[in-house]
């Protein structure tokens, strides 16, 4: 397998921006989709296009099957335990937003404790907030030092006998750096906390074994692993997704309705209310495939290479300050959040943008990060095993001309 086998599969590779070929480095955000992806969701929408678990005719027993075996496939890829344990959302926010209302609802009270940590998305901050304030329960937060990591004794002090949930990212979207998610399991399951992992950017970069790292709760999003957008999943361990009340009520995930009283259906269903995104869920299948694939050993040597020279010329360039600075053991995924001395952020994305470059510029709905390090906003550029030398080398050039532009 090569870079260039891989790009011939996904067609928005070859597209031109303003007459420049089109340099994709912005796929912590969305990452593109090869054809079997595409064709995938264009077949169940044109032939197969129909509710499911409902109908009993055949385009719904077909669209009923890609789902399902959908869920098996997402249990094999994770290796959860059973297939009851995988709950289809709309994303990463969506899973997030299920697990602090409905654990919330169980076993949160007032006076009780959620830690998260200051290297948070949004999506791991808010429904925590939102959940402290329902119950009136304290909202704890890990710092991380100047180079994006994490103090675990600072952890283990952090917990108590209140503490209700600890919520983590495995990888930072704007940091990259792969954090210690097995050694924060083991800390707070030696307190008896459960762990929720926000997986968004996880799951592409080395990916999880559920069972070995033994957390409670993993959520992620397939946009960012080459699937269709509205598609996320939510692994939860049955022991707690059963002691759950559903998040929404609706059709699918009951068992009886009687105006004396509703009876809700078994774990995974009692989640999923409503018509699901039956086109759009099945993709997960093929991106599945294809991220095995990009896990060719020749394929990721070349990413290595490729991410070694953008950390090298990014870290040897004095006016440029790089946020999420790999130390000992822990690594760095193919992301570099950065500022440059005296220019915008934005400016520099929108020239990088007339060059061909699609990056990243803001605050990268990671605000706290943001005030960590005293900025308004960072430019990021984020890599797939799509993206090759050539065109690392070229955003180097483009960056340099764009910074002599500005400054």
């Amino acid at each position: 397998m090569n870079v260039r086998s891989i790009r011939e599969q996904f067609p928005i590779l070859s597209t031109k921006v303003y007459g420049k070929d089109l340099v994709y480095f912005d796929n912590a955000a969305t990452s593109q989709r090869p054809a079997s992806v595409i064709d995938k969701w264009n077949r169940l929408t044109s032939e197969f296009n129909a509710n499911i678990h409902r109908g009993v005719h055949r385009l719904a027993e077909v669209a009923t099957d890609e789902y399902e075996t959908t869920r098996d496939a997402v249990r094999n890829f994770i290796n959860a335990e059973s297939r009851e344990e995988i709950v289809f959302t709309s994303g990463t926010t969506a899973s997030i937003n299920l697990v602090a209302f409905s654990f919330g609802e169980a076993f949160v009270k007032e006076g009780d404790e959620i830690i998260v940590s200051e290297a948070e998305h949004h999506s791991n901050i808010v429904p925590w907030q939102m959940l402290c304030m329902r119950k009136n329960a304290v909202l704890k937060v890990l710092r991380i030092d100047d180079n994006g990591h994490f103090n675990l004794d600072e952890l283990k002090s952090l917990i108590t006998e209140h503490t209700r949930i600890v919520a983590v990212t495995q990888i930072s979207n704007v940091l990259g750096i792969v954090n210690p998610v097995e050694e924060i399991v083991r800390i707070c399951h030696e307190r008896n906390v459960p762990v929720l992992i926000d997986g968004a950017q996880g799951v592409v970069h080395g990916g999880i074994d559920v069972r070995k790292v033994d957390c409670d709760f993993y959520a992620f999003s397939g946009h960012k692993m080459y699937a269709a957008t509205g598609v996320g999943v939510l692994y939860g361990k049955k022991q707690w997704l059963d002691a759950m009340p559903p998040y929404m009520g609706g059709g699918e995930m009951i068992a009886r309705v009687r105006f004396s009283g509703t009876t809700y259906a078994d774990t995974p269903e009692k989640f999923e209310a409503g018509t699901q995104n039956f086109a759009s869920v099945p993709t997960l299948k093929p991106a599945i495939e294809m991220m095995r694939m990009m896990q060719d050993e020749e394929l990721q040597a070349e990413l290595e290479n490729v991410k070694e020279y953008l950390y090298g010329k990014l870290t040897e360039n004095e006016n440029i300050t790089l946020y999420g600075v790999p130390r000992g053991t822990l690594s760095k995924i193919p992301l570099f959040s950065f500022s440059v001395k005296d220019v915008h952020h934005e400016d520099l994305a929108l020239i990088l943008d007339k060059m061909g470059i699609a990056s990243r510029s803001g605050q990268m709905c990671a605000e706290p990060v943001m005030d960590r390090f005293g900025v308004t906003g960072m430019l990021r550029i984020s890599l797939a095993p799509y993206n090759t030398m050539e065109e690392a080398e070229y955003f180097i050039k483009s960056l340099d001309k764009a910074i002599s532009m500005l400054r």
